[in-house]
């Protein structure tokens, strides 16, 4: 079995309250891996440690061998989509894409606008960001999220906002991905989401991770 993130005993405190509780788990590579768990269980914390944003109080994360804050900053090799994605309202996908992209320089104009595509946006639409509804916003956030080929795809709800068609899109895109060896986690408020996508399942519970299978 091959490991793609290691969390052993992560505990994360905030003065007084503890919002990650002595957590160990392991995903696999090449699986989906659900979080469930109500508002304010840990989930999206977990997933911020995991990604580097915030620092763990006590314990380690370790990612394709490397450990976080030891060995690097942050994971090179991993795409995100935590909360609402965060893009400049003025400008229309592609260029938002690029300005992402120019930061490490790892790919060029045929690979951001084929990400734009996959998620079901068009490449060469002059359409503003801050005219798309939260649905497009989310097809966006994706598309940043694989336009550099990561291994490992952490998304915290990336359904909001989609309607029918577009969950059922993102799913078997989603089941794409896993299919080319991509090691997915996934929290979501949809039971039907996690049935259908998730390999583990792993619920939070005021900072406590119980895993259900």
């Amino acid at each position: 079995m091959s490991i793609a993130i290691n969390v052993e005993n992560v505990t994360k405190t905030f003065g007084e309250t503890t919002v990650l509780s002595d957590i160990t788990v392991a995903f696999e590579k090449g699986k989906v891996h659900g979080l469930i768990g109500r508002n304010g269980s840990g989930k999206t914390m977990l997933m911020k440690c995991i990604c580097g944003f915030v620092p763990v109080t006590r314990g380690t994360i370790t990612i394709d061998g490397l450990r976080l804050k030891k060995d690097m900053d942050f994971p090179k090799n991993i795409g995100v989509i935590i909360e609402a994605p965060g893009f400049l309202p003025s400008y229309n996908a592609y260029r938002n894409l690029k300005f992402l992209a120019d930061i490490q320089g790892k790919i060029g104009k045929q690979e951001i606008r084929e990400a734009i595509q996959k998620v079901g946006l068009d490449p060469d639409s002059k359409k503003h960001v801050g005219k798309y509804s939260l649905g497009m916003r989310q097809r966006l956030g994706l598309a940043q999220a694989i336009m550099e080929d990561p291994d490992i795809l952490i998304l915290d709800e990336p359904m909001n906002g989609l309607d029918k068609d577009g969950v059922a899109e993102m799913r078997r895109y989603l089941l794409d991905l896993k299919a080319a060896g991509k090691t997915i986690l996934i929290a979501s408020h949809s039971a039907e989401d996690i049935d259908v996508l998730c390999d583990t399942v792993h619920e939070m519970d005021k900072g406590v991770l119980t895993t259900i299978r």
